[in-house]
């Protein structure tokens, strides 16, 4: 119906994790296909929940179930094992062992719990911090203040990488990461954050760095993400699992 519904075939491959039964009466009056091509459609499109179409289910049912969904780790859940197939397909490992890092950070439009200013960027909002694996896939994402620095917000989020992936050996990330990530990286996770440094003389390409910038890139086509519109960071944090679940399924066909 919508350029970001999913087509049949996508939603075979995710189906499972949204077919546990609500209990309330109305828990079976839209299709559950329905309801996550309408939150695909308001994450695709950027619009508020009150001006969905009239052709999807009613926008409070659809935030019910986002909301729902969102408690239950559903959107993790779905990506993790989307990650898992468009690496088979590719002939990896299931499990990534290598992570590269980066922190983009974004305005908010609202005053929204957890931002602060960004000094360097010149930005008030939020950074989004995610790992990736060699592939572009979202392994882990973190959205916090963008007054955090780096090197001190990023052990954090690595250290949540390595814990969820413990097949990874090492990590990469750029320059604002040396210091305080690298020596928790090797003294804590027992790993290597190796830093990949500016050449002079111009632009270049950095090896791997570029994976990463073209992942946040990519969530740059949808709308929802121009910004950060929401009040939670766990909100913004599954709102852009949603857009890179609808990236990363069309790679699994």
């Amino acid at each position: 119906m919508y350029p970001s519904d999913l087509s049949d075939k996508e939603w075979e491959l995710i189906c499972h994790h949204f077919e546990p039964k609500d209990r309330r009466g109305s828990s079976h009056k839209h299709p559950k296909k329905s309801i996550v091509d309408a939150i695909l459609y308001v994450v695709k499109g950027g619009i508020p929940w009150r001006l969905m179409p009239n052709d999807f289910p009613c926008w409070k049912t659809v935030y019910d179930h986002f909301r729902k969904w969102n408690q239950r780790g559903v959107w993790e859940a779905a990506l993790d094992q989307l990650n898992q197939i468009h690496r088979r397909k590719k002939g990896r490992t299931e499990s990534p062992s290598y992570g590269i890092i980066d922190s983009p950070s974004v305005k908010t439009q609202y005053a929204s719990d957890d931002r602060g200013f960004d000094g360097h960027k010149k930005v008030k909002g939020r950074k989004r911090h995610g790992v990736v694996d060699i592939l572009g896939n979202l392994l882990t994402i973190v959205v916090h203040s963008a007054n955090q620095s780096d090197t001190v917000a990023g052990c954090q989020v690595l250290a949540k990488a390595s814990q969820k992936h413990k097949t990874i050996k090492a990590f990469s990330g750029d320059q604002g990461y040396q210091g305080t990530a690298v020596e928790f990286v090797k003294s804590e996770l027992g790993l290597s954050l190796m830093i990949s440094a500016k050449k002079a003389g111009g632009f270049t390409v950095l090896p791997k760095r570029w994976i990463v910038e073209r992942t946040f890139a990519g969530l740059g086509h949808f709308r929802r993400l121009a910004k950060d519109f929401e009040i939670l960071t766990s909100t913004a944090e599954n709102v852009i699992r949603l857009a890179m679940l609808k990236i990363t399924i069309a790679k699994c066909l």
